[in-house]
């Protein structure tokens, strides 16, 4: 973090002069001037002098700092100001464009949230960004204009830091995730991935498969590491020792090559789960190139029940999770923060299971 910005010698902390004032008369200083001191936003002024939570500590250090040096204090008329607010919610997506564009998720998820928003007179600002960098940096402006009222932190990550930057920040925030204890702060708003998982290994175990491999996604995202676990640890419930794995980045692409790696093996799987629709149905087009058949000879499951999911031939068997329903409840929740009161408790849809025709029984002698 950047050392906070030091006054010449001599010079005061008071107000600046305002423009359009008689030399040497001043202005009263506003919740403004202490958010651009403390380099936060107006929302988590408010908070502080209001004593909500959703601030950190130096945030809030910085804050209480400004305001003393300013001779700041929130009356009526601060007060007013310090509830106005952006009317609307960001959402920051680290991926490359390309990949943003394919992954079914992200559509289902956005159109979950507008039509929550929509009703309650806020806007989504979507930024698309390539790069930690260049990620770090729009939080920043979101916080420092003071561009949105709070935010949506999709694709977790392992040893993710972003919730301490936005905590710094001072901007509101609710984590998209799978349904598994953060460990600190707040739970993440999702669902039972592993649940998923974990029946879909059932049902090809009960078709006579031993040898399931799977298909996962960046080691660093935590549902990747969720769905992944899952899987192995119900390959060890069975008795089954947890077959070939090959991380992928949940394109078609990136299925179909490693589809290609484990029928490559000199003992290929018999099944695979896929961490999402995309890769199974490329993966699928990936074995009948190679001259197998499925489900006669390689089952196939997927995840997410993408529209086009019951259409393909054979069609996918899948496990279905309420991606819009899971939008609108963070959109819910997200509102109810920025806008200071406790929400409501949260309700979503369990996965399911859908058998289709991508799985069936083990081929005799395989």
């Amino acid at each position: 973090m950047q050392n906070e910005p030091s006054l010449p010698s001599g010079a005061s902390a008071g107000a600046a002069p305002a423009r359009g004032k008689r030399k040497g008369e001043t202005r009263k200083a506003t919740i403004g001037d202490v958010a651009a001191m403390a380099r936060v936003s107006k929302s988590a002024v408010s908070f502080v002098f209001n004593g909500r939570g959703g601030v950190g500590e130096d945030a809030r250090a910085r804050i209480l700092d400004a305001a003393a040096a300013l001779n700041w204090k929130p009356d009526a008329r601060a007060r007013a100001l310090s509830r106005s607010r952006a009317q609307a919610l960001g959402y920051i997506v680290r991926r490359e464009p390309e990949l943003f564009s394919t992954d079914p998720f992200f559509p289902q998820f956005i159109a979950g949230v507008e039509s929550t928003l929509s009703g309650e007179g806020y806007a989504l600002v979507l930024q698309v960004v390539d790069s930690e960098e260049t990620e770090r940096a729009a939080y920043a402006s979101f916080a420092n204009e003071a561009r949105v009222d709070g935010v949506f932190l999709g694709d977790l990550r392992i040893g993710d830091q972003r919730p301490v930057e936005l905590a710094e920040l001072g901007l509101p925030y609710v984590l998209v995730g799978p349904d598994a204890p953060s460990g600190a702060g707040p739970d993440p708003i999702g669902l039972d991935d592993a649940a998923g998982v974990r029946r879909a290994v059932r049902h090809l175990h009960a078709l006579g498969h031993r040898r399931i491999a799977h298909v996962g996604g960046s080691d660093r995202y935590v549902h990747s590491a969720v769905r992944r676990r899952a899987w192995e640890d119900e390959m060890a419930e069975l008795g089954l020792e947890a077959g070939p794995t090959v991380v992928a980045d949940f394109t078609g692409a990136a299925g179909a090559r490693a589809t290609h790696e484990l029928l490559d093996l000199a003992a290929a799987p018999t099944a695979i789960i896929y961490a999402n629709d995309l890769m199974a149905i490329a993966g699928m087009s990936a074995a009948i190139d190679r001259g197998l058949r499925v489900p006669a000879d390689l089952s196939v499951v997927g995840f997410d029940d993408i529209p086009l999911a019951p259409y393909v031939v054979p069609p996918l068997t899948t496990v279905r999770q309420d991606v819009i329903q899971w939008g609108r409840a963070s959109a819910r929740v997200l509102i109810s923060l920025v806008e200071g009161r406790e929400p409501a408790p949260i309700e979503l849809p369990p996965v399911e299971f859908i058998m289709r025709g991508s799985t069936g029984p083990v081929r005799a002698g395989a």
